[in-house]
């Protein structure tokens, strides 16, 4: 690993080559990038409007890729590390790219043509749960000087079950019910992805990417229900989903004039169709109630985007950029019940059957240059209009105009220490599914739409700080506060709630992504890696009027590893750890949290070279974890007495898994 020493440019970032990795022998390029130290991918499809506010923070030969879900995490995992030529991870506010600041990594890759490959084959075996053997992942990446591609297939199931015993008491603590409960999900997830780059010697630059999948999610709870009054009963809750989603993206670049002149595209579908229904009744079959709920959402984006940049010298570069983008959601859904083996009746669903629209232009400027040779400013500002409209079962049609921008300044204190202050003006981007009403079966409520929400504004001050340790290590640390405006949170909406816009509220924010080595401590190929994040926020509650967190928001998140690769030797072993905790959720009649205790432990043993091969066992939840919840239910309101209590407490026992990973 190259470090920049005393004499280095201030502005010059960290290199590593393909070597730097060796010791974890990493298949793929996204493994290379994983184990950069005090370094965390932040992903392309993390909800922001379109590409202007997109903070991803890793480019390809220099390129941002033009993706969301299919965005640079997953191109690097389609790269074989045998094409990595180096790793640089550089300062954000250096580059020409809006958005960008603090730690950004440029994976370069070679040019030399050929093609490589990589796979990997998982299985995966649970309490009381069918092992599955159908987890893989085979990627080919190749090509030359001037062209250069990647392609990708995946099965990725995914697989839960926790089990246990639900007490319900009354306001006083009185036995009301007892049920003895089993849960278990089963989804399929299959895609086929792919990326294409074009560089000829005119100087263009053109990229292409798609992806096309497939997800189909089964959910079954079982319960036996023992009323203290009553007979024993039997509920069954089912759910299923059968999604396809597709993804395809690209951007062509060129120069014109004095500067160079970028397009955009991005195309999104999905549509996904959910059923659920739950039975209810006593053993002897009386008191049969069966109640079924079916939507089907249709949702797509189209983003096309202008960018114009050119240097002014001296350090001093200028982008200009306009953005439109339009999103559509429209859902179709019934809710029915039938009582004891009669025919089902339609129960009215206002606000189920509906169509949302939005159309977005916005345009900014935006302009970096060098105040110092330590120190960097980046400056945008613009603005946003957009249309707002919704047809069906709820009407309306709404115009907005929002300004938009940040200034960004970054401070190499030191050639080991960098400080990158932010601040941004961000609009938020609306979930359309809060125009829309929906019915939770299986927590017997429900979510009215709402045609009135507008999107959340906030000034957002941000700091970040990376420190690297040399030998020791790295940390990157960040925090930040958000002063929000027409946050949305659930509010009473005609005799019962929804999402709906509150006036103010605020948010801080801080996460810790620290990498140790343990070579100086005695423990040669040693290595602990964490991350850590907490949050703090305060909104006032429209039903009560209290001073309250987020709803159903996270108070913290916490993750660290230690592994040892022995040196000399093919082996290594390492044990990770996790625990989080959520603040309480809120609606109209309820109120309830959610959480695991006393955390989750996964130990695991890899060999890297059985027959050619990387083997790794791993055995999960060490520690029993157990999923907890509990629910107070009111009457009428939150405003009324208590009526009820419901704890949950279910164990999902043992996980083990067995991993082989190639190359081709």
């Amino acid at each position: 690993m190259a470090e920049p020493d005393a004499g280095s440019p201030a502005s010059a970032g960290i290199d590593y080559a393909p070597a730097d990795f060796a010791q974890y022998n990493p298949q793929t390029a996204l493994d290379m990038v994983n184990r950069i130290p005090g370094f965390s991918i932040q992903g392309d499809d993390d909800g922001s409007r379109g590409f202007g506010q997109a903070s991803g923070n890793v480019l390809i030969n220099g390129q941002r890729v033009s993706g969301k879900s299919n965005g640079a995490e997953a191109t690097l995992g389609r790269i074989s590390a045998t094409r990595v030529v180096r790793i640089e991870v550089v300062d954000g506010t250096m580059l020409d790219i809006p958005g960008l600041s603090g730690q950004v990594v440029n994976v370069t890759t070679d040019g030399e043509g050929g093609m490589s490959g990589t796979w990997r084959w998982k299985s995966r075996f649970r309490e009381n749960l069918t092992p599955y053997f159908h987890e893989g992942v085979v990627a080919l990446s190749g090509g030359g000087e001037r062209l250069n591609w990647s392609v990708e297939a995946s099965s990725l199931p995914e697989r839960g079950a926790h089990a246990g015993w639900e007490t319900i008491t009354s306001a006083d603590g009185a036995l009301l019910e007892r049920r003895k409960e089993d849960l278990t999900n089963i989804a399929d997830n299959a895609s086929v992805s792919g990326s294409l780059s074009w560089t000829p010697p005119s100087g263009v630059v053109a990229n292409l990417n798609g992806q096309v999948g497939i997800y189909q999610f089964d959910r079954k709870e079982v319960s036996k229900t023992f009323p203290v009054d009553a007979l024993e009963g039997r509920r069954l809750f089912l759910s299923g989903e059968d999604e396809w989603n597709a993804e395809f993206g690209g951007d062509y670049e060129f120069g014109f004039g004095p500067g160079r002149l970028k397009a955009i595209g991005l195309i999104r579908r999905e549509n996904s169709p959910v059923n659920d229904s739950v039975l209810i009744g006593a053993v002897d079959g009386t008191d049969l109630t069966e109640t079924r709920f079916s939507q089907t959402v249709d949702e797509g984006e189209y983003i096309g985007r202008g960018e114009y940049a050119w240097a002014a010298g001296q350090g001093s570069d200028w982008q200009v950029s306009v953005e439109n983008a339009f999103n559509f959601l429209e859902a179709e859904a019934g809710l029915s019940i039938a009582r004891d083996g009669q025919p089902f009746e339609i129960i009215p669903l206002p606000g189920a059957n509906s169509r949302v629209e939005e159309t977005r232009w916005e345009a900014a400027i935006t302009h970096g240059r060098a105040l110092t040779e330590a120190l960097r400013l980046q400056v945008s500002l613009g603005a946003e209009y957009s249309e707002l409209t919704q047809s069906g079962d709820n009407t309306n049609a709404r115009e907005f105009t929002r300004p938009k921008g940040f200034v960004s300044l970054s401070w190499q204190a030191d050639p080991k220490l960098k400080l990158t202050a932010r601040l941004d003006r961000e609009v938020g981007q609306l979930d359309f599914f809060d125009f829309v009403s929906s019915v939770n079966l299986n927590a017997d409520n429900g979510n009215s739409g709402n045609a009135e929400i507008v999107p959340q504004q906030a000034w957002k001050w941000s700091l970040q700080a990376e420190k690297d340790f040399g030998a020791w290590g790295a940390a990157t640390l960040n925090t930040y506060f958000s002063d929000i405006e027409d946050i949305v949170d659930r509010v009473p909406l005609g005799t019962g709630d929804g999402p709906g816009n509150l006036d103010t509220a605020w948010e801080f924010g801080m996460t810790l992504d620290t990498t140790l080595s343990f070579d100086r401590l005695g423990i040669p190929g040693g290595e602990l890696t964490s991350f850590a994040e907490v949050y703090d926020s305060e909104v006032t509650d429209p039903l009560t009027g209290e001073v309250r967190r987020f709803n159903d928001s996270q108070l913290y998140y916490v993750n660290m590893e230690f592994r040892q690769d022995v040196p000399d030797t093919d082996w290594t072993w390492g044990i990770f750890a996790e625990k989080f905790e959520d603040n309480l959720y809120y609606q109209l009649a309820e109120q309830g949290v959610q959480n695991s205790t006393p955390g989750y432990v996964y130990a695991f043993v890899e060999h890297k070279n059985v027959f050619g091969l990387t083997a790794m066992l791993g055995i999960g939840n060490l520690l029993n974890q157990k999923d907890n919840f509990r629910r107070e239910i009111y009457e009428t309101n939150r405003l009324g007495p208590l009526a009820s209590i419901e704890d949950r407490n279910r164990r999902f026992g043992p996980v083990a898994v067995f991993e082989l990973r190639g190359t081709l």
